[in-house]
């Protein structure tokens, strides 16, 4: 395969996941710090709550918070979590499905499929 054309799709997908991950690692600590009682004043708890409130904003009516205790256990950021992780894999899959190929490595992939 040409390294000229493969070195932008590995990039690409590179960037993804760096971009998933810090929106999954951010949605993970939310989690968190709602199950463990976090203080909401706190500045780091407050950095976190905001930022990533706007990744958990379009999941929020799907599920109710539950409460155990004083605990939240916050369904909507573990769904945006699933969600943006599912987002991630699909739009790579689409970077990979434009990615030239040549005929030979066209054959071999319908041979493997057709076995």
């Amino acid at each position: 395969m040409n390294m000229e054309r493969t070195k932008p799709l590995y990039f690409g997908i590179r960037i993804i996941w760096y971009i998933v991950g810090i929106i999954e690692s951010l949605l993970g600590l939310r989690f968190l710090l709602k199950l463990m009682q976090a203080n909401p004043s706190a500045a780091f708890t407050d950095f976190i709550y905001s930022f990533s409130g706007i990744f958990v904003a379009p999941f929020r009516a799907v599920f109710r918070n539950t409460r155990v205790d004083d605990s939240v256990v916050e369904w909507s950021a573990l769904l945006a979590m699933i969600i943006y992780w599912l987002l991630a894999i699909a739009i790579i899959k689409l970077f990979v499905m434009g990615k030239p190929v040549s005929r030979t490595e066209a054959g071999e992939k319908i041979d493997r499929q057709d076995r």
